[in-house]
C-alpha cells in the first residue's frame, strides 16, 4: 500500500509519503495503510485525476504471497473507488540473493498511472 501511495502521490507530482505523512508526527504512529491510500485518493480526486491503472510487485522470498495477491488487490481496489481490473499485485521472489533473498528483507515497487478525471 506505502508503494502505491508513493506512485500516486509522485504521479500528481506531490512528492512521497514522508512529505505528507512524516513518520516524526505522532498523528500518523501506527495509522492504516488504507487510511493512507484513502486519503491519498482524496487528494487524486481534488487534483481532477482518476486512476488509469496500478502495478504493485513485492518483492518477497518469504512468506509465501502468491494465495493472497487477488485479496491484496481487491481490498486496495475497493479503497481507491476502482474496478479489480485496473489494480495488478504480483510477488518476485529473492531468489536468494541479497536481503531480499536471505528473508530478512521485502521490498515493494508499484507504477500508478493517473489520468485527468
Amino acid at each position: 500500500m506505502h508503494a502505491v501511495c508513493d506512485g500516486l502521490l509522485g504521479a500528481m507530482g506531490e512528492g512521497d509519503l514522508g512529505r505528507h505523512y512524516p513518520s516524526s508526527d505522532p498523528k500518523f504512529k501506527g495509522i492504516s495503510s488504507l487510511k493512507l491510500l484513502e486519503d491519498v485518493m482524496s487528494k487524486l480526486k481534488r487534483k481532477g485525476y482518476r486512476i488509469g491503472n496500478v502495478d504493485a510487485v513485492i518483492v518477497a522470498q518469504a512468506p509465501r504471497l502468491g494465495p493472497h495477491l487477488s485479496a491484496m488487490g481487491q481490498k486496495m481496489a475497493d479503497t481507491m473507488g476502482v474496478n479489480a481490473d485496473l489494480v495488478n499485485v504480483k510477488v518476485k521472489s529473492g531468489e536468494g540473493l541479497d536481503a531480499v533473498g536471505k528473508e530478512e528483507s521485502m521490498v515493494a515497487h508499484a507504477v500508478c498511472l493517473i489520468e485527468q478525471a
